[in-house]
């Protein structure tokens, strides 16, 4: 029988993967996906034994409040994002879901390999899409707006002149970068 590290890493990739089929589908991501994800992290964190979480050496639950901090971090971790309109706002609900299953220790590394993913996808889209132009002057006109708002005082919300044309899929970079992050640790923690 595997291992309760194994199922629970089985059942985040199978939600992520829910996920990233739908918002590649039909670029949104539901809340009742989000909703039963963190569900199931909070019912496996407080069901199982006490113990140093779901991905830790020393296997066990976290408990509800440190489930619900992992939330609370993921969702903090993207609000930014989400205020910037880099991301939607079904993505900052799915890393709160990933936080419930790490916790909130492990969220950051899975944000931060997030942000790598989706910066890779971003590119590789980029060069996909022969976009590398448009992107590039948008964010020349970003960037000068924003220096120019400064130099006189005034604070310039970074808005794109023209739209980039395409949505990325960015449960993707979520999926991958909490997958990585995953993988990582199953891997330090040996057979």
């Amino acid at each position: 029988m595997p291992s309760p590290t194994i199922l629970c890493t089985l059942a985040l990739a199978a939600w992520l993967l829910v996920a990233v089929w739908t918002d590649m589908r039909a670029r949104r991501i539901s809340n009742g996906l989000v909703l039963s994800g963190i569900v199931g992290g909070l019912a496996v964190q407080v069901l199982a034994p006490q113990g140093g979480g779901l991905f830790a050496f020393g296997w066990g639950g976290l408990g509800a409040v440190d489930a619900l901090l992992g939330g609370l971090a993921g969702l903090a971790l993207f609000m930014p994002l989400y205020l910037l309109r880099a991301v939607g706002a079904g993505d900052v609900k799915l890393l709160a879901m990933v936080g419930v299953w790490l916790g909130p220790k492990l969220i950051f590394g899975a944000a931060l390999l997030t942000l790598v993913a989706g910066g890779l996808l971003a590119l590789l889209v980029m060069l996909a899409t022969r976009s590398s132009r448009r992107i590039l002057d948008n964010v020349r006109f970003m960037l000068t707006t924003a220096m120019v708002g400064a130099s006189a005082g005034k604070f310039a919300p970074l808005v794109a002149p023209a739209a980039s044309g395409m949505r990325l899929p960015y449960a993707l970079a979520i999926a991958a970068g909490t997958l990585a992050q995953l993988v990582w640790l199953l891997a330090r923690s040996g057979p």
